[in-house]
This record gives C-alpha cells, structure tokens and sequence, in this order.
C-alpha cells in the first residue's frame, strides 16, 4: 500500500470557536449552541480576555459581539486577524446601525449576525464558514503537490522543512535534509522517451515513501530528477541508514543506467542565527555533498561534515 501525504489525513482533533460576549446570558447560549453542533466551544467575557486565549489556542472560528468593555468586537476583530490573518470572525451585534456589514467586512470579518440571533442561522454560518476553510486547505495541499509523482513540490518543501525546523530548534532535536539525484537521467530519457522518463520518476517517488516513515518524514520533489528528504528525529546513523536502505532497494530494480546520488546533512542549531540562513546553509551543505557522490561517480551516499 502506498504512503500518503500525512497532512492529508483529516484531523481528529474537534473544531475549535471562541465565543466572546459580555452579556453572561448570551455566552451561555452560544456555548450551549455550538456545543450541541458538534463543535468545542471556548469562551471569554470580552476582547481583552478573547485576545489573550488566543495567543495560545488553535481557533478555526472567532465569534464576537461589538460592544464590549476593556476591548470592543471592532479593535479585537483587527487585533485577532492580525495575530492569526487565516482565523475566521464571525461578528455578532445588536447595534447593527453602528456597525454596517461594509464595515466589518471590510476589518476582516467573513459574515455578520445581528441580535436576536437564530440558532438555525448560527449554525448555516458556522458550517459554511468551515467549508471554506476546508475548501482552502485543500486547494493549498493540491498547491504543494507534485502533480507526476504526488509527492510535495518545491513550495511544499520550502513549507515542511521551514516548520520542521522551527520546531526543531524550539524542541532541540536533531532535523536531516538528504538531497537525492538521478545520475544519467537525461541519457535514459533521451533512449526511451519522455514517458518512460516520467515512469521512472513516479517509482522512485514510490520507493521513497515505502522506505521513510509515515507520519514523520517528508518526501518532496524539487524538480526535474532532484529529490529532497526531510529526516526530524534522527540521529546521524539513523538517517544516514534511510539513505542507504533507499540506495540498496534501487539497486535490485533500477531504471537502465541510472543511479542515485545522495547528500545528508543535519541542522544547526545555533541559536542567534536567522533561521533562514541556517535552512540556506543546510541546504548548500546538502547539495555539496550530493555533488561529491555525483563525482565520485554516482550510486553512493556522502554526508555533510
């Protein structure tokens, strides 16, 4: 069976909405509504309170009321987007002479409701809203896809080893970047055809799936005949053993003359240096030591000092 995309897999996590009024009863309600939809409902007395829960919660939607002590719907609403410019406000007022539609809108809102609400109407919009965001995701994965081989394209490599290494160096775990490439890969298209070429190109993809873990590594194509392998949590050895592993399964069934080159090298974690230039210099370093293997005449692994 062949790995997917992890990020591909729905998550099982509940959807989560902060509610914000300072009317008790009607945060009461909204909770107990949102609740009975399916959906985790948080909630918070005003906009001070809904900004602090949201420096530290992962919300899909903001619901809000305007007019509120501390902080008002329209300053959170600004506040929030620009803390977290993908999460959807959903505004709710009863003083919808105060606040048109054009203007909420326009702060960043996705809809408006106006008081006395209908549950049936929360729920439509609520729902709608979270169809979007799922019609988005999805739009943004097929983005980062190569469409030959299924694997992340070079957007979807610049994303998953950005990520991975801020986390890696939050986290102080080791993170290994392998860059893959085909020797004689021009030779072999030119003597069998394009088609060929591209058949070659989606087992390899395949091959590099079945030898790295689901869930935890990333296997991209970076273009033409380059591979790239983002390894977190492995040591030297470990990832250096992926390699090799990969190497050794070509071996029993490769395309004509073609080998593979391979470059490993690991993150650096130093702390007062930009994180764009450590990933430029573990890219760079990678991509030496897969020219070494090249030079050296292909078929082989060499590792980064």
């Amino acid at each position: 069976m062949e790995k997917t995309l992890p990020n591909e897999q729905p998550s099982p996590d509940p959807v989560k909405i902060l509610a914000v009024d300072d009317d008790p009863q009607i945060l009461q309600l909204l909770q107990t509504a949102i609740t009975s939809f399916g959906y985790h409902c948080t909630t918070a007395a005003d906009g001070g309170e809904a900004l602090e829960k949201l420096t530290v919660n992962g919300f899909a939607i903001l619901l809000t009321d305007m007019t509120m002590p501390r902080m008002d719907g329209m300053t959170l609403l600004k506040k929030a987007k620009d803390l977290h410019p993908q999460l959807d406000v959903i505004v709710i007022t009863g003083y919808a002479e105060t606040f048109s539609y054009t203007e909420v809108i326009r702060a960043g809102a996705c809809d408006f409701i106006t008081k006395p609400f209908n549950i049936d109407e929360l729920e439509a919009k609520l729902r709608r809203a979270l169809r979007e965001q799922e019609l988005v995701r999805k739009l943004e994965q097929l983005s980062m896809r190569d469409s030959l081989t299924e694997l992340y394209n070079f957007r979807g490599f610049e994303r998953k080893l950005r990520e991975e290494a801020t986390r890696a160096r939050r986290q102080a775990y080791p993170l290994y970047l392998a860059i893959i490439d085909l020797d004689k890969f021009k030779e072999y298209n030119d003597r069998h055809g394009h088609q060929a070429g591209d058949e070659a190109l989606k087992g390899i993809a395949r091959l590099l799936l079945a030898n790295t873990r689901t869930d935890v590594d990333w296997c991209c194509r970076q273009g033409g005949d380059e591979f790239t392998l983002i390894l977190p949590y492995a040591s030297t050895d470990q990832a250096a053993a992926v390699c090799q592993r990969i190497l050794e399964e070509y071996r029993k069934a490769p395309w004509g003359r073609i080998t593979l080159s391979c470059g490993l090298a690991h993150l650096e974690h130093q702390p007062q240096q930009p994180l764009e230039e450590a990933l430029s210099a573990l890219i760079s370093r990678a991509d030496a030591a897969m020219y070494r293997a090249k030079a050296a005449g292909g078929d082989q692994l060499v590792i980064a000092s």
